[in-house]
């Protein structure tokens, strides 16, 4: 046995590893994090201290045995994920499940940015200890994203549906694209004109050129109408065109930093078409290297990071193979440097390669395509990032057109080139120069750059070939990309650049976005959440809000606050903004209004009964007035509109009744109260009902109902549709009812429609049964054949058909009880199933019913 334990968190960095360290050390993987929060419940204590509750992964039960078996039987334990927060809470994690294991055995934390031999061995000479900042920020995190998933996520089950996720980063990310979606939505596009003409000169060389209106008497050119546009035409018509100033100007263009994690999603998407999920994954893979030949060696340095720096071995790496292979002017007279942005963890590196002299062309056939356009890209602008800038002189046309004596206007015309003086960190991006201008793509649009300006000279005249007018529309801004999304979210401060992968898969994992030429739009669905959580939660799902919880967990990391005093500031506000979703305050002015009208009503309906409740409206008019009065706790939005149903129905008492309520704001109950089903619908309902056998809880539903309409107050949609769905639930004991439904609105499906003839014979089949197999309990669910039986029989009593999926699932369950079944071949080839069902081995649980039947 090895003398030492490495543990690492994926299987190919620990074959790579170990192939670095030799024979002595035993290296593992632990497959990401052994441990978390439990899947079914909170898992945070927050009455103390917000303590975490971690349990064993259940997918990582037999990895922690043989990870506790090795560390009995080694000499030293050496934790060695990767170099970040997730990395320090795994070896934290590891060192606790650990604990008995490696008692009394000294346990190291080694960390290294680059997977190659000299890394490696260095960082295992110098083996450190587990920052518990750094772990203290990751729990901090972890509970933070658990308390707001758990507690916000039921508020979208409840009003949208169920199985819906928000998240704090998530739904941030969600609230962009449908806030740009609603730009977009409310855009109206508006006219304009660029003016221009095609020219040459009088003298060699004659080659056309294109000149853009830029100014009008001095003024910046705005067309945006045709009237403006066909005055300016017509004042130009005939008039001679005169260069009036060449002007020239040396610039110079800097490299872009060499990569980060958010910058290289951006370039993959932006550049090689890929997702960020599928960027991280190819360098993931370029992290944790191949075998060239010489042993196994990581290509790139770790490519979770938010810092810019460069080492200095790197920077030296880089000038040698620039003045070697470009020659010394193509690297700067001192290293450039680059300043990462507030919050970047500046021990780490920016993504480069780990030996610049490992060419891309060097790596053709070792690397699957996608994986070597990456490597191109990061190695590229690696070395970009230490070359010199590039020398460009930009050359400036100034054309003017003098006014006939007639006309005043002055126009103003130019035309400019830019030509590479020196190309610097050009050559190695490979890149033509308009593609890294000034302004971007969107400047581009209406610049008055021209492939080629021929030589001018101040005062003389140009020839005009032809007036130039192209009438345009502004248009709406463009939705997000994956790409533009990142740069968003890392311009806010909202996540951090390795959760914006998993964040863009969420959404579209959940149906919220769509991709539509790789361009991200909101789904009908998304939409929905996005505006309830904003309704409902505006505070929380902030950008700013949720950059600050950022910058907070940064000063965790720092030393520079404890986690579970940064947790208690944010758990006393969150509990408040949830407090308000639940039960947002009413509008008082729209509360004493309508409480106002109420004075007016002197005759009540009886209380309604139902259960050990008592409903009764005057008095809990009479609460609301107490609660107002006494101003503990504001009037909600749920009992404000429960005094406007109220206000509704008893609106006959109520002088101008109708126009009194509008003016309150409640047109919307009005409406529902004359388009609620008449009363003799809902009377004829009960009446259908009162002869129909049904069980103790649904009869006391119905007589609530009934209670209530007879009191006059009117069955809500909610409660008008649970009314017809227990009505179809027995419709056979209901005589022609199909004809019932068709005079009382009730629409049926078209299968409720198709008689049921195969149920009865069945259950007449499945009666014979006489002994069946003892329930099964299987998690906290119990199934048991005789009472689906039972149930199916039951419910086939009161409708009269059962759904395709109980009646396959009855099937299936007949050949377990073959041998109780008379004829069992011929009935099966009598009622049409199909043989393919062996007989289950002794002791196989029964099947699940089908979910969504009833009693079932």
């Amino acid at each position: 046995m090895a003398k030492n334990l490495v543990i690492v968190e994926s299987p190919a960095k620990a074959k790579t590893i170990g192939k670095m360290l030799g024979k002595d050390y035993l290296v593992k993987a632990s497959v990401g994090h052994i441990r978390d929060l439990p899947e079914r419940m909170l898992g945070v204590d927050v009455e103390h201290q917000f303590t975490p509750k971690y349990v064993i992964s259940p997918k990582k039960t037999k990895v922690v045995e043989e990870l506790r078996k090795a560390a009995k039987e080694c000499d030293a334990i050496y934790l060695a994920p990767d170099p970040d927060r997730e990395g320090e809470a795994i070896a934290w994690h590891l060192s606790e499940a650990l604990k008995a294991a490696s008692k009394g055995k000294p346990v190291y934390r080694v960390q290294y940015n680059e997977i190659t031999p000299h890394a490696v061995r260095a960082a295992f000479e110098h083996p450190g200890e587990i920052d518990m900042r750094r772990v203290d920020a990751q729990q901090a995190r972890r509970v933070l994203d658990r308390i707001v998933g758990y507690m916000v996520s039921p508020l979208l089950w409840r009003q949208v549906r169920r199985g819906l996720s928000a998240g704090r980063v998530q739904s941030v990310a969600l609230r962009l694209v449908c806030e740009r979606e609603r730009l977009i939505q409310a855009f109206q596009a508006e006219p304009y004109w660029v003016l221009g003409a095609i020219v040459h000169k009088q003298v060699a060389p004659c080659d056309h050129f294109s000149v853009k209106l830029t100014k009008i008497d001095g003024a910046k050119v705005a067309i945006h109408s045709d009237e403006a546009a066909r005055v300016a035409r017509e004042e130009l018509a005939g008039r001679a065109l005169r260069v009036s100033d060449v002007r020239t100007r040396t610039i110079q263009r800097r490299a872009l930093p060499p990569f980060i994690t958010s910058t290289l999603q951006q370039a993959g998407s932006s550049v090689l078409g890929l997702s960020p999920k599928r960027t991280m994954g190819l360098a993931q893979h370029l992290y944790e290297g191949l075998d060239l030949g010489q042993g196994p060696v990581g290509l790139i340095t770790y490519m979770r990071t938010d810092s810019v720096n460069i080492a200095r071995e790197a920077q030296d790496a880089a000038r040698q193979y620039v003045t070697s292979q470009y020659g010394e002017a193509f690297y700067p007279e001192t290293p450039n440097v680059y300043r990462s942005r507030a919050g970047a963890q500046e021990a780490h590196e920016a993504i480069r390669p780990t030996d610049v002299t490992r060419t891309p062309e060097s790596l053709a056939g070792q690397l699957e395509p996608a994986a070597l356009r990456l490597y191109d890209l990061i190695w590229r602008r690696f070395l970009a990032s230490q070359m010199a800038p590039a020398r460009i002189a930009q050359r400036t046309g100034v054309i003017v057109s003098a006014p006939p004596p007639a006309q005043q206007h002055q126009y103003e015309f130019t035309a400019s080139a830019s030509d590479v003086l020196f190309p610097g960190f050009l050559r190695v991006m490979e890149l033509d120069i308009r593609k890294v201008r000034e302004g971007g793509d969107e400047a581009e649009e209406e610049s008055d750059e021209v492939d080629r300006l021929p030589p001018l000279e101040t005062g003389e005249t140009l020839e005009l070939v032809e007036w130039l007018a192209d009438r345009k529309e502004t248009k709406p801004p463009s939705r997000y990309s994956e790409a533009s999304l990142i740069k968003a979210l890392e311009a806010n401060g909202v996540g951090r650049p390795s959760t914006y992968a998993a964040t863009i898969d969420t959404l579209d994992a959940r149906e919220y976005v769509t991709r539509e030429k790789r361009q991200l739009m909101p789904t009908v669905l998304g939409l929905q959440v996005c505006d309830l959580l904003v309704r409902k939660l505006n505070d929380l799902f902030n950008v700013g809000f949720t950059a600050a919880m950022e910058e907070s967990l940064d000063k965790v990391e720092e030393g520079g606050v404890k986690w579970t005093a940064m947790m208690g500031e944010f758990y006393e506000r969150f509990t408040n903004w949830m407090a308000l979703a639940k039960e947002p305050p009413a509008d008082p002015i729209r509360v004493q209004a309508v409480l106002a009208l109420l004075t007016q009503v002197h005759e009540w309906a009886p209380p309604i009964q139902r259960g050990k409740r008592t409903y009764s409206d005057d008095k809990f008019i009479e609460s609301v007035r107490e609660q107002l009065e006494e101003g503990e706790k504001p009037v909600s939005d749920r009992q404000l509109e429960a005094l406007g149903r109220i206000a509704v129905r008893y609106r006959a008492q109520i002088q101008d009744g109708e126009t009194r309520l509008t003016e309150a704001g409640f047109t919307a109950l009005l409406e529902e109260e004359r388009n609620a089903p008449p009363r003799e619908i809902a009377l004829r309902k009960f009446a259908l009902l009162q002869v129909v056998e049904m069980d103790e809880r649904q009869r006391k539903f119905v007589d609530s109902l009934a209670q209530q309409e007879a009191s006059g107050r009117r069955l809500t949609a909610p409660q008008a549709g649970a009314l017809d769905r227990v009505l179809q639930r027995h419709a056979a004991m209901i005589p022609h009812f199909e004809e019932e439904c068709r005079q009382l609105g009730i629409v049926l499906a078209p299968e409720d429609l198709q008689p049921d003839t195969e149920s009865a014979p069945l259950l007449a089949v499945m009666s014979q049964v006489a002994t069946w197999r003892e329930a099964v309990k299987r998690g906290k669910r119990t199934f048991d054949d005789k009472d689906f039986f039972e149930s199916l029989s039951r419910q086939f009593k009161q409708r009269g058909s059962l759904s395709p999926r109980q009646r396959a699932a009855l099937g299936k369950m007949l050949f377990r009880y073959k041998a109780q079944i008379a004829d069992f071949e011929e009935t099966v080839e009598r009622l049409g199933l199909r043989k393919n069902k062996e007989k289950a081995p002794e002791g196989t649980p029964p099947e699940a019913p089908p979910q969504g039947h009833a009693e079932a």
